[in-house]
């Protein structure tokens, strides 16, 4: 018999899947993105910024591009300790804001900051390897964009493709040695998602389920790993995420 905290378990993922499943549930999270855009351009806008506006913008734009990173890395491990398989839907909508607020950050260090100076620029990178490390986070961030869609997972192939994707871990490393490169003396928010992200990155090397689904014909409870579809004669195997999940229901 079910107890009263089970079925309640049950019904909060039930709701909160119906809810992450709605049609207005993408729409909703695209907006909630793009508030700290908005917010820092109304700063702006006011001088509410500071003395120096251009550099606050910089800094604000990375600092949303790398929580943003993480938040989409947070929501494999939440979905497999939740039960709330509709955190799925946003991983890739969440990535890409990633990598959006990521090119703001270097739009408007280039464009605002040193005003498009070439020259300058490349002696700033060579003076400051924060940059350089930046640089390359955001490289892989770009990589990952361009190979996002369903019909790059099907030319890459799964395997190729989930060997790119893996990398979105490097990015988030590298993005947060670049906070803590960038900050003058050892600081407590670098070194929090620092840790933060080593967190993820050991829960998907070592993943931990809180809620396990017993055998039922052994009657143990083992872990059942989920089963690929057996696919047709003459054609590949679908390409799937090591969780089980397929990338095209990642949407």
């Amino acid at each position: 018999m079910a107890t009263p905290t089970a079925t309640a378990g049950v019904d909060l993922r039930a709701g909160a899947n119906a809810a992450l499943a709605s049609r207005w549930a993408k729409p909703a999270v695209f907006t909630l993105c793009l508030v700290p855009l908005v917010w820092t351009m109304w700063l702006a806008y006011t001088g509410e910024l500071g003395a120096e506006p251009v550099l606050e913008s910089v800094k604000a734009s990375g600092l949303w591009a790398l929580r943003f990173l993480l938040i989409a890395l947070a929501l494999t491990p939440l979905r497999m300790l939740t039960g709330v398989a509709g955190l799925a839907r946003f991983r890739r909508m969440l990535g890409l804001f990633a990598f959006f607020y990521a090119a703001v950050h270097l739009s408007t260090y280039v464009g605002l900051d040193q005003f498009f100076d070439w020259p300058a620029i490349w002696k700033d990178i060579v003076k400051r390897p924060y940059i350089t490390v930046g640089m390359g986070a955001f490289l892989i961030l770009t990589a990952l964009a361009a190979t996002s869609t369903d019909g790059m997972v099907k030319r890459l192939g799964g395997k190729s493709w989930r060997a790119l994707h893996r990398c979105v871990f490097v990015a988030g490393l590298a993005g947060c040695l670049h906070f803590l490169m960038l900050v003058k003396g050892w600081q407590t928010a670098p070194l929090v998602y620092a840790l933060i992200c080593i967190g993820l990155l050991a829960f998907r090397r070592w993943p931990v389920r809180l809620w396990r689904r017993k055998d039922p014909q052994a009657g143990t409870g083992s872990v059942r790993t989920p089963r690929a579809e057996a696919p047709r004669s003459g054609e590949a195997p679908a390409p799937r995420f090591p969780d089980g999940s397929s990338p095209a229901r990642r949407s």
